[in-house]
């Protein structure tokens, strides 16, 4: 029933930023507090990877040491949207990235982001980041 709707992809040059937001719909506001919400991104040739995590409840945030200092992952519980800040991009953040939601607790220093974690998944929007 959930459904992930992703914006804010585009094409920056290096030294930019972007914010991707991905609005869950189909829950409520309740219900949105008890999940795991994830970026992932997924290169051409190149495995999916983790990029930032946060539960809805709070707890410590996960980012990807590529993107420490850089990406910053927020939400705004109240309007079921995630958000995911990306300043300083760089050529490599090029990437299809995806919105993903699981019931997972995922605000404990100690996690680490698993697509298995995650049963819902946006469309993916494309971040293109040229020299």
């Amino acid at each position: 029933q959930m459904q992930l709707v992703e914006s804010g992809g585009g094409s920056v040059q290096a030294g930019g930023s972007l914010r991707l937001s991905c609005t869950a719909s189909g829950i409520s506001r309740y219900t949105y507090s008890s999940y795991c919400m994830g970026w992932f991104r997924q290169a051409p040739g190149k495995e999916r990877e983790g990029v930032a995590t946060i539960h809805t409840d709070g707890g410590s945030t996960y980012y990807a040491d590529s993107v420490k200092g850089r990406f910053t992952i927020s939400q705004d519980n109240a309007k079921n949207t995630l958000y995911l800040q990306m300043n300083s991009l760089k050529p490599e953040d090029t990437a299809m990235y995806y919105c993903a939601a699981g019931r997972k607790w995922c605000g404990s220093n100690w996690y680490r982001p698993s697509e298995k974690d995650f049963g819902y998944w946006g469309q993916g929007t494309q971040v293109t980041v040229s020299s």
